[in-house]
């Protein structure tokens, strides 16, 4: 036997979750979570398991550092995701733990030699494709909407759907206005997470399908381009390190930047996101510009200026070809003036004798007169 056997030898212990469906759905197990059934907190720590839960009984495995719960029962008493009163004891039975889980896929369970234990049709709904809620209790987290929409970005690709009943429950929280009442920071957390996943679309288009984003993302759901904005959302540069905060940056690029920068206060949106955000929508307004008028020597310095170019050289490259996305020939422009612009340095102007505002102005008389240059080629 292993140490990390010994732990738990004895107790009534159960794999549960995402575990025991992504294994069935042939999907990568990234974590495994475990439920003790018939255990107490001491009988925990006297096995070495370490509590970290807050609102609930959490252990971590004193080897392999893993999640073992308590199995518990939950009961609404507020507003919002945080609004239950918990009860965690040895009488409470593995069905009883399982009930309170929110869709049926989530809902399953094996014992240690790997005999399924399922309640609610779990493997019924995976084998269907089916995302549906466990019971009416459904609607007492409203957490749950956005948790559901986020599977359905998930599994979309492997055709999964929501059950029209789970649906309905779902728009029932936001008529009722329930889902006004989640912190913006859950709300981001599971935005978050959608963006990482294979079709994030799915996870907006729920959201405004059963009514959530008019409270949730008011900027985004109040705008004709909505669509447009989803479906550019994979439309993506080649070469960069945070698909979803580009995928983000783009879902976000059509709006003006007062009515972005009140969605982003309203979400608590991380400042990297923010910038990147930024940056797509400056870059959005230079071809918007070039497709009207034609490319502007003083507008391309404007846009190098406001992205912060000559100091965050690296935001260039994953810009330019995202303007290649759009417009072929102007990002084969923007280009060549980047790198003719680029080699006008300030300390050669120090070397010649500017200083001070001068220097300023003849670095940008110069940039200009190399992007006009470039501009001028064939």
């Amino acid at each position: 036997m292993t140490a990390a056997d010994s732990a738990t030898k004895g107790l009534e212990v159960y794999r549960v979750g995402g575990a025991v469906r992504d294994a069935r759905l042939g999907w990568p197990v990234v974590d495994q979570d475990w439920v003790v059934v018939g255990a107490t907190p001491q009988a925990m720590r006297k096995r070495g398991f370490r509590p970290v839960g807050r609102d609930f009984p959490v252990f971590l495995h004193p080897v392999t550092q893993e999640e073992y719960a308590l199995a518990r029962t939950e009961r609404k008493q507020g507003h919002g995701y945080t609004g239950f009163e918990v009860h965690a004891s040895p009488e409470v039975t593995l069905e009883e733990d399982l009930t309170r889980r929110d869709l049926t896929i989530n809902a399953m369970a094996e014992n240690l030699d790997g005999e399924l234990i399922d309640p609610f049709q779990g493997r019924r709904d995976l084998q269907a494709r089916v995302l549906r809620h466990v019971s009416p209790a459904f609607v007492e987290d409203p957490l749950r909407v956005l948790r559901t929409a986020r599977f359905l970005a998930r599994y979309r690709g492997l055709g999964f759907v929501i059950a029209e009943e789970t649906l309905a429950l779902m728009r029932q929280l936001a008529v009722n206005g329930e889902i006004a009442h989640l912190v913006a920071e859950r709300v981001w957390q599971e935005t978050e997470k959608a963006l990482s996943e294979p079709c994030p679309q799915a996870y907006f288009e729920t959201l405004r399908d059963c009514g959530a984003f008019e409270a949730l993302m008011p900027e985004l759901a109040e705008n004709a381009e909505l669509n447009m904005a989803l479906a550019r959302m994979e439309r993506l540069p080649e070469d960069n390190d945070h698909p979803a905060r580009w995928r983000w940056a783009r879902l976000c690029e059509h709006l003006d930047e007062p009515v972005r920068q009140a969605l982003e206060e309203r979400l608590r949106i991380p400042n990297a996101w923010r910038d990147l955000a930024r940056q797509v929508m400056l870059t959005r307004e230079l071809w918007n510009e070039a497709n009207e008028r034609g490319p502007n020597a003083e507008a391309i310095l404007d846009w190098l200026n406001r992205i912060d170019a000559w100091r965050r050289s690296e935001r260039v490259t994953p810009l330019l070809s995202l303007v290649s996305l759009e417009n072929g020939a102007l990002a084969k422009k923007l280009a060549l003036a980047w790198r003719l612009a680029s080699q006008v340095l300030p300390r050669d102007l120090v070397d010649e004798g500017f200083k001070g505002g001068e220097l300023g102005q003849e670095l940008a008389r110069r940039r200009q007169a190399e992007i006009r240059a470039a501009l001028a080629t064939d």
